[in-house]
């Protein structure tokens, strides 16, 4: 699993990263810096997290599918009696987040636990709090997983699942060439490869995406849900600029062939730096996107 990447976050956790290929090592800084961009998003969720479930109360709280570890850190610093572990299936990524907790002197609270789910959750030990960020959907049977993620937590324990919101937005409708609404189309074909990813899962199963009637299933009690959003205005600044160019240099390839001539064209021209209406040079361009929080407790 990633991140948010971009989505997620590869993630952001608006990025479903086709990213078996991808080399993570190169991709960390990026999903680092990212996730990032989305921390007053996580420092507002965790606030609010913190007024379901005591501060004193949480001891071990898991972050599923960290990537290099953000979140772990935010959630560190909200709950400071926590000793948080930093959970994902890549070495390289909780290499990233053992530094980034470092920098922040909280090393002998935030650890690292390298596991692929679900063949390890016996690995990852009891939890009051598990935050799962855009992790749970690289999950082939997500009710299944559910299951596992109750059967972790403690009496009173909290899951915070984030699923679902809306995907980011970057430019307008009109971008001044081609036909309008090109980057919902382009959202369009991604939907389609990442049911695609979904589909090749191991064990997956088709669940309607219900995520508090799954957590009420997984024998939870749903606790209210949540959405944060990120709202960066046009022009953005620079390193939010970066970031909406890898973001659609990255889609270029696996989306392609999944649009029509025009549109195709359109996408070169968007990422063509020599061209002053490229995301490279385009002054219209702002992050916009919506992270829905769901949480359930045990007991």
């Amino acid at each position: 699993m990633t991140h948010d990447h971009e989505r997620g976050h590869h993630h952001h956790h608006h990025d479903h990263d086709h990213a078996d290929h991808l080399d993570w090592a190169a991709m960390a800084p990026l999903l680092e810096r990212q996730a990032e961009l989305h921390s007053p998003l996580y420092s507002r969720a965790a606030a609010w997290l913190g007024e379901l479930v005591p501060a004193v109360g949480v001891r071990r709280a898991l972050d599923v599918g960290s990537g290099p570890g953000v979140v772990s850190t935010l959630l560190a610093e909200a709950f400071p009696y926590a000793d948080v572990v930093a959970v994902d299936a890549t070495p390289e990524l909780l290499e990233r987040a053992r530094e980034r907790a470092e920098g922040r002197g909280l090393t002998g609270r935030v650890t690292t636990l390298h596991a692929e789910l679900p063949a390890d959750f016996g690995a990852l030990g009891e939890a009051d709090l598990i935050w799962a960020g855009n992790s749970t959907h690289h999950i082939g049977d997500q009710r299944a997983a559910l299951a596992s993620f109750a059967g972790l937590l403690r009496a009173g324990g909290l899951i915070a699942l984030v699923e679902g919101g809306l995907q980011a937005r970057h430019l307008p409708a009109n971008i001044g060439f081609g036909r309008p609404g090109l980057e919902t189309r382009i959202e369009a074909a991604h939907a389609d490869l990442f049911a695609e990813m979904r589909a090749g899962l191991p064990d997956s199963k088709d669940e309607v995406d219900d995520w508090r009637a799954l957590l009420a299933d997984a024998g939870l009690t749903p606790s209210g849900t949540r959405t944060f959003l990120t709202d960066v205005p046009a022009p953005v600044p620079a390193v939010h600029r970066e970031q909406i160019v890898a973001h659609f240099t990255r889609l270029r390839e696996p989306i392609s062939e999944r649009l029509d001539a025009e549109d195709r064209a359109s996408f070169d021209r968007l990422l063509d730096p020599a061209d002053p209406l490229s995301v490279h040079r385009r002054t219209d361009l702002f992050l916009l996107s919506a992270s829905t929080v769901h949480t359930a407790r045990k007991g």
